[in-house]
């Protein structure tokens, strides 16, 4: 008797929360007889099961986070090292996010953000002393992943500044070069660049850079031309890489901003990374005073020291690239309807969103045992060079398919993913392309070199 009484009860309260005019409606689709003679022959375990799949499915469902980190790789980071990562992530949402999409379409640097970069403090994150953090390599490539995550020209800016010209004085420079910049530069009161790629040498930097030196005394005289310089256009000191006429070997200097001979032009109609202010180098006849060579840049294997550095970095910033374009593209999913439900909610669309999550995790792994490899002081070319190759191909893929859920509005500027389309182009060409990555690899996998 008491069974009975429950099984009534449950089906009463059931049938209580459905109205009339909902019962008028699915009298035309069903036969309510034989529902309630089904209902009335159910045990109390499946009158509660039915129960909770109605409520559910009148309920709203909770909303998962949009996470690009999957495997929660930030929680190997120490509260000290994971506040500053918050930290990044806060500025760079607050301060450039919303003015990144009209600087990119302009082509202009947005100035007024050097002053709010410098109290983050984190230029020469690396190094000691010199004002800078002294932080872990892993940390380093944490920043890019953040930066680039809402922004690969402004990842790009401070690469250029903190990686490559601050790298290259840190690592090459005399003591007096290095007291003389290195402090100015890390609170961004003096600018630098990098000057390595030619018209018509990139990949060939190695052996065939056609912009020459030639000593004259105690001054050096420099003639030739650097191409795509980030942040040129403004830089206070640009460290300029040419060959030695009478040893041929590679060297660097440190040019000074307003030197005579020197001109830049800058670099329009780019389709990616367009905040970046990359610049055309001309030198005619420059005169720089040994004081100002770097004194212990004596060979292109001192170059490669610092590509070797920073190559890390830029695979970090593929993966903030792809980062930045799954996470954008998951949340539009979450809320653009179709056929009136969200579009997440389809089969083929929740395939491209694991595949992007996939090949981002992978990405995310890669680079975090990459950092942990430099910082325990064992980093190789080979290592740098596959993270590189494996991240920048993976990112295009994550990027495409970001878009490719996104419809024709994967295209506009207001949706925060044609950018990433864009910018990742750049990313998979700068600091060494796939095919010269892959040689690397393929010379230490194999003990024979490819190379030309």
């Amino acid at each position: 008797m008491a069974g009975t009484f429950s099984k009534l009860r449950n089906a009463y309260h059931l049938f209580k929360s459905i109205d009339f005019k909902m019962l008028a409606r699915l009298s035309e689709k069903v036969d309510l007889s034989k529902v309630m003679a089904s209902v009335a022959q159910m045990d109390e375990t499946q009158l509660n099961g039915l129960m909770k799949m109605l409520t559910a499915r009148g309920g709203k469902k909770k909303q998962p986070p949009v996470d690009g980190d999957f495997y929660d790789i930030s929680a190997q980071l120490n509260a000290e090292d994971r506040a500053l990562q918050l930290k990044v992530r806060a500025f760079m949402e607050n301060e450039i996010q919303p003015l990144v999409n009209e600087y990119w379409l302009k082509a202009e640097f947005p100035f007024e953000i050097i002053p709010k970069f410098r109290e983050l403090n984190i230029c020469g994150v690396t190094y000691d002393g010199y004002g800078c953090p002294n932080r872990s390599y892993l940390m380093e490539g944490i920043i890019a992943m953040e930066m680039a995550r809402v922004d690969a020209s402004i990842a790009t800016f401070f690469g250029v500044q903190s990686g490559l010209a601050m790298g290259s004085i840190y690592m090459l420079g005399s003591q007096a070069q290095k007291d003389e910049w290195l402090p100015r530069m890390q609170q961004l009161e003096t600018i630098g660049a990098f000057g390595l790629t030619e018209p018509e040498v990139g990949s060939g930097t190695a052996g065939g850079l056609t912009t020459t030196a030639k000593r004259t005394g105690d001054t050096w005289v420099l003639n030739g031309q650097k191409k795509w310089i980030g942040n040129a256009t403004f830089a206070d000191v640009i460290v300029i890489w040419a060959r030695d006429l009478d040893d041929n070997q590679v060297k660097g200097f440190l040019l000074r901003k307003g030197t005579p001979g020197f001109s830049v032009e800058k670099m329009h109609d780019k389709m990616a990374l367009r905040i970046v202010q990359n610049g055309l180098i001309t030198l005619k006849d420059v005169r720089i005073e040994e004081s100002d060579r770097l004194q212990h840049a004596n060979s292109f294997r001192d170059t490669a020291r610092v590509l070797r550095m920073t190559r890390a970095s830029v695979a970090w910033e593929a993966v903030g690239c792809a980062r930045g374009a799954y996470e954008n593209a998951l949340a539009y999913t979450l809320k653009r309807e179709q056929f009136g439900k969200p579009i997440a909610s389809f089969q083929l669309i929740q395939g491209h969103l694991v595949e992007m999550l996939s090949n981002l995790t992978a990405m995310q792994t890669m680079v975090f045992r990459l950092s942990e490899i430099q910082d325990e002081g064992g980093l190789k070319d080979e290592h740098a060079s596959l993270a590189k190759v494996f991240c920048t191909l993976r990112t295009r893929d994550i990027v495409g398919r970001a878009r490719e859920v996104m419809g024709g509005n994967g295209i506009l500027l207001e949706y925060n993913v044609a950018r990433f389309v864009a910018d990742a182009e750049a990313i998979y060409s700068y600091e060494g392309t796939k095919e010269i990555n892959s040689l690397i690899v393929g010379r230490a996998i194999t003990g024979h070199s490819a190379f030309v």
